[in-house]
């Protein structure tokens, strides 16, 4: 037997879900218009344009920064912060929802599992 009130978070997560992806879409293709601004201007106005300045304008730009150790680490100790704080949860969901405890407590596990993976990557990438 399903309570509604987990089915309604449910639905609200995949909602969240959906307007973060399409709002990421927008804004990727707003920053693409933007900097094809100053081209279509150029091209309007009739200027000479150097296919240099051409294909950086129409290529996507690469980026080829190197992870840094100390934003893995602070992303690991943040994800086993929440881990942590997840699995507590299960507890007060125990005294709800019986059934729920042990998922709610899997999903902590993880979120920990997840957070020493980031903590591990940072430590290998200290070299």
């Amino acid at each position: 037997m399903h309570h509604p009130a987990i089915a309604a978070v449910a639905i609200v997560f995949w909602i969240f879900v959906a307007v973060v992806s399409v709002a990421g879409i927008i804004q990727d293709y707003r920053k693409r218009q933007l900097s094809l601004e100053p081209l279509r201007l150029a091209i309007q106005h009739g200027q000479k344009l150097d296919p240099e300045v051409i294909s950086r304008l129409l290529g996507r730009e690469e980026h080829h920064e190197e992870l840094e150790p100390k934003a893995l680490k602070v992303a690991g100790i943040i994800t086993c912060a929440s881990g942590v704080g997840v699995a507590i949860l299960s507890a007060f969901v125990a005294a709800v929802f019986p059934p729920y405890h042990m998922i709610v407590l899997g999903v902590g596990a993880l979120a920990v599992c997840v957070g020493v993976g980031l903590l591990i990557a940072a430590r290998s990438l200290k070299g």
